[in-house]
């Protein structure tokens, strides 16, 4: 599996990074731009991301714009909602209207910091991945 980390804050991305190197080969951005481009790359060379966690808060652009842009890239290449990454959103609040937005902009989840290999784990096989 593919991931895409993307967190501005080095010591979250880094714990992503480690819980998630079990699960597959992980590339990790610190800011949405950096994100975007990666993702767009990885549907122009076909080699498409399976999974991407996302941080909510990010400076220049935050997570709910950088997911917006992520789904608007797989309509352009014409990736089915059945083969479009899975996106957790990544967030210190739990405020219904963060959610909410999330949801609303096309995330399959959201995680709350702080988190572990169980919570994340859990949130995977919600997605469908399967793992123990």
């Amino acid at each position: 599996m593919k991931i895409l980390i993307v967190d501005d804050e080095l010591v979250s991305r880094k714990k992503m990074q480690k819980i998630m190197e079990n699960f597959g080969t992980c590339e990790s951005k610190q800011n949405g731009i950096e994100a975007i481009d990666s993702f767009k790359k990885s549907l122009e060379f076909e080699t498409p991301f399976q999974l991407v966690t996302l941080d909510v808060e990010m400076p220049e652009m935050d997570g709910t714009e950088v997911l917006f842009e992520l789904r608007e890239l797989e309509k352009k290449f014409q990736i089915s909602k059945h083969k479009s990454a899975k996106i957790l959103m990544v967030t210190s609040h739990s405020e219904r209207d963060t959610v909410i937005t999330s949801i609303q902009a096309g995330c399959d989840d959201y995680v709350v910091k702080p988190f572990n290999k169980d919570t994340i784990v859990q949130k995977m096989n919600g997605l469908g991945f399967n793992f123990s």
